[in-house]
């Protein structure tokens, strides 16, 4: 029994029963992927990337083909994918632009440590799409997170960073941490941590104020580190006046305002940012930047970027400043950043994106309600979630109460065997352009049937 969430209990003895039978279908269809998965091979836990072992599958899909919103897997299944890799591919796998982009810089050079030809157009289009007037490029957005505190830290002369319960920022080491009886500590699942992050970074529950103005008072943390809408624990939207408290909080205590947009760049052109006109210090974007490739874009205020060149030439001797790698700024990244930012990151992109949300939207509320279900929908753009309770969550605590595994792993795969990829761990569901009506349609069909077998009287036989 959920003892956190007790209206939950008998859902989740129903999801039990449910994902026992939908594990059997999904292995069912799936014997060269089960096959190769029993056969083994060189990589560690026998998979490119150890997460790929954390969706709620048996054994993981093995992906033969990705187009547009389509996935075709080794043994023939095909599915609509609204999870994209995880946002990776947020306007769809294989952007016409992108492909066009990467054969024409294959024949150019793709990497030499020196300016492309695109470069200046790439910069004007930054700032004219997200504002901020100086740029850097990345690799992704986990370095971009870490490039991005590196020079609040030299700017500000302060060591401290601030970040929410319950956050994500890929694997920057500040940020791999939890609240737990209100202290700030390193994150219980971390494998290799040598030292204790709570000594740097400090850790508040979101829309929280008092606990931000109390945290800020001292004048030791450089920045505070956030996604307007923190979207890796469930999904918690910002109460009304919470993100103008933080900007005034920030601005008084010399503090940076770092924004982390690599999700919800969804919420439309110009991602958060722009859309609710929030005045970020220092923005990052990463994943679906560049249509797929590995790249991810930092920038920062003309009075960052002044002090930062200050810092930089106050120190005595030369050498790496830990900001930048190699393969940054390449030129594969700026052809590609060019074509996504003039062909694909556009009004109309959204426009299509939006449509489709909505229908999924309005589809989602109602199968909640006609099931009887005490759920709620949450949205940011093209990105929904539901929800285990009656009303958004404010903070993680909230969250982590709302959540259940055994739920969102039998959602997750009864999804998957009616023809529909939703994210893992928390039942995401991402909106790309190609996603057609009818396509949106049927995830709200799925989504009904599924949500009415939890729902019933009686257990899944």
């Amino acid at each position: 029994m959920n003892l956190q969430n007790p209206a939950l209990a008998e859902v989740e003895a129903r999801a039990s029963a449910m994902l026992s039978v939908e594990t059997r279908i999904y292995t069912e269809r799936r014997p060269k992927a089960l096959a190769s998965t029993q056969a083994g091979n060189g990589f560690f836990d026998g998979v490119p990337m150890h997460w790929m072992l954390d969706w709620p599958m048996p054994f993981p899909m093995i992906v033969d083909k990705a187009s547009g919103v389509r996935l075709i897997d080794i043994d023939g299944n095909e599915v609509v994918d609204l999870c994209l890799g995880d946002t990776g591919a947020m306007f769809g796998h294989g952007p016409a632009p992108i492909l066009r982009a990467l054969e024409g810089v294959a024949h150019r050079g793709l990497t030499t440590m020196l300016p492309s030809a695109d470069a200046d157009v790439v910069a004007s289009l930054l700032v004219e799409r997200f504002g901020l007037p100086r740029w850097q490029i990345a690799a992704t957005a986990s370095d971009a997170n870490r490039f991005a505190i590196r020079a609040a830290r030299a700017v500000t002369g302060r060591r401290k960073i601030l970040v929410f319960d319950g956050c994500y920022h890929g694997s920057v080491d500040e940020t791999l941490v939890d609240l737990v009886d209100g202290k700030t500590l390193s994150r219980a699942s971390l494998l290799g941590q040598a030292v204790d992050l709570g000594e740097n970074t400090i850790s508040i529950p979101f829309n929280d104020e008092e606990a931000l103005r109390a945290a800020l008072a001292s004048g030791e943390v450089a920045c505070v580190l956030t996604e307007p809408v923190m979207t890796n624990c469930g999904m918690i939207l910002p109460e009304e006046g919470f993100h103008d408290s933080l900007r005034r909080l920030t601005r008084e205590t010399g503090t940076l305002l770092l924004l982390d947009e690599t999700h919800t760049i969804s919420s439309g052109l110009g991602g958060y940012t722009a859309v609710h006109g929030l005045e970020p210090d220092i923005l990052v974007m990463g994943k679906p930047i560049g249509g797929g490739i590995p790249v991810s874009i930092w920038g920062m205020t003309a009075d960052v970027a002044t002090r930062l060149d200050k810092a930089r030439k106050a120190r005595d001797t030369s050498g790496h400043s830990g900001i930048g790698t190699t393969l940054s700024g390449s030129a594969l990244q700026l052809a590609c950043l060019r074509a996504s930012l003039e062909q694909i990151v556009t009004a109309e992109t959204y426009a299509r994106m939006a449509r489709q949300a909505d229908v999924i939207d309005e589809g989602l509320r109602a199968a909640i309600a006609n099931c009887g279900l005490p759920w709620t929908v949450t949205r940011v753009g093209a990105r929904l979630e539901v929800v285990f309770t009656d009303s958004p969550v404010r903070n993680a605590v909230d969250a982590r109460a709302a959540a259940s595994s055994i739920v969102e792993s039998a959602l997750h795969l009864a999804l998957l065997n009616r023809g529909f990829l939703v994210t893992p761990f928390h039942n995401m569901i991402l909106v790309a352009p190609p996603l057609e009506e009818h396509e949106a349609q049927g995830l709200v069909r799925a989504y009904r049937d599924v949500l009415g077998e939890l729902a019933a009287s009686k257990a899944v036989a």
